[in-house]
């Protein structure tokens, strides 16, 4: 057994260690210029390109689907607004075929890594192009070949399982990582202690991204926690751990590149606190002018990640004027015309209700299905065209 040796004392002394406070990692000013002594990451104009297309597709994105699901078009619609540059400048720190494990915030993650308008849309209207084959809500996505999770609504149950993937990632010993995203709200469930916990006892090659965007729903910071944020949490386990500002792209990507540098090489899993905004809504179900004022949406308004990064493009002359308003003009037009395409589409067959889980169906569950398509066979206009004729039907 290891034991720790602290300093011993003889009267009783006690601290909540306020008098420590972690400081916040920053590189990039709002003009797109540098903080004096910060030192950009090594990157080049493609991946600069990449992650910005990446960005402005993702913001496009959730305009758009948001409008269709006011339109009654979509059941339900989740925006990254405001949170690109923490997800989409961590996600281009990794190797591609590191494990993304998400929330439910993260589209802009997939964005970068190649994911289709196609495959969002197919995703959000569940049609039977759709991978998970509509057995999920809207914007739970998924894809194995981009080493994406598929996404789970019960929040915070992929930072422990995060741990076991990494885990599995050591034992194999292919040098990749997984990376688990999650809100400063969901830091308050059970499984993100446990989780880490597990990381350092068992040292494994994972990266605990918290985006710490101001609200758990409509729950504020200053109501969910007394401590300096999420990232003292870290030293409790004996986690490497940094704070970052979550609208800096550059300060993110090199925060993460250093930490995926740490878990795959040392096996030494990493905290990262990346202090951001949701100018979104939590959800399309959620109405923010309840609980939050427009005079304070406007001051984060104004250190949009997208306006940062674009200043930072120009700067170096690999951007310009013409070239945003064609990127704009074109994402808009494919998202509305890939989404026409999307809904009529029919649902997945009615068969593939049951498949996926087993290798051969039980008998029960045979049964089971039988008496669903008997009773769709008795109340056909009750159910869509395609369950309706269903084999051996009327």
């Amino acid at each position: 057994m290891t034991t720790t040796k602290s300093k011993t004392v003889y009267t009783p002394v006690f601290t909540d260690g306020a008098e420590f406070r972690i400081p916040t990692f920053k590189l990039l000013k709002q003009d797109g210029s540098l903080y004096k002594g910060g030192k950009a990451p090594d990157i080049d104009k493609e991946k600069a390109l990449r992650i910005y297309r990446a960005m402005v597709t993702t913001r496009v994105l959730d305009e758009r689907m948001l409008g269709a699901q006011r339109q009654g078009r979509l059941s339900f619609y989740m925006q990254c607004t405001g949170e690109e540059a923490s997800v989409i400048g961590s996600t281009a720190a990794l190797d591609d075929a590191d494990m993304i494990m998400g929330q439910y915030r993260e589209q802009g993650a997939l964005a970068y890594r190649g994911f289709t308008i196609d495959e969002f849309m197919n995703q959000l209207f569940g049609n039977e192009l759709d991978y998970g084959k509509g057995r999920q809500m809207p914007v739970h996505y998924g894809s194995s070949k981009l080493n994406y999770m598929t996404i789970s609504s019960p929040l915070a149950t992929q930072i422990p399982q995060a741990t076991g993937y990494a885990y599995g990632q050591k034992m194999a010993g292919d040098g990749h990582c997984t990376i688990v995203y999650f809100g400063e709200g969901a830091a308050s469930e059970g499984d993100f202690h446990a989780g880490l916990n597990m990381a350092t006892v068992h040292r494994v090659p994972a990266i605990f991204f918290c985006r710490n965007n101001g609200y758990a729903i409509s729950t504020p910071a200053d109501e969910q926690f007394a401590a300096d944020g999420i990232a003292p949490r870290g030293f409790g386990y004996k986690m490497d751990t940094i704070r970052v500002d979550g609208n800096d792209i550059l300060a993110v990507y090199q925060a993460t590149e250093a930490a995926r540098k740490l878990a795959v090489e040392e096996n030494r899993p990493v905290l990262i606190e990346a202090m951001t905004y949701r100018l979104a809504a939590h959800s399309s179900s959620d109405d923010p002018s309840g609980y939050r004022s427009k005079d304070e949406e406007a001051v984060w308004r104004e250190k949009d990640p997208i306006l940062r990064m674009q200043n930072w493009l120009k700067k170096h002359k690999w951007w310009s004027e013409d070239e945003e308003k064609e990127l704009q003009e074109r994402l808009r037009r494919e998202v509305l015309e890939t989404m026409k395409r999307a809904q009529k589409l029919p649902p997945p067959p009615l068969e593939s209700l049951i498949t996926d889980v087993y290798d051969d169906v039980p008998p029960l569950l045979n049964a089971q299905f039988e008496k669903l398509k008997a009773h769709i066979r008795k109340y056909p206009d009750e159910y869509p065209k395609s369950a309706a004729h269903v084999q051996g039907g009327a």
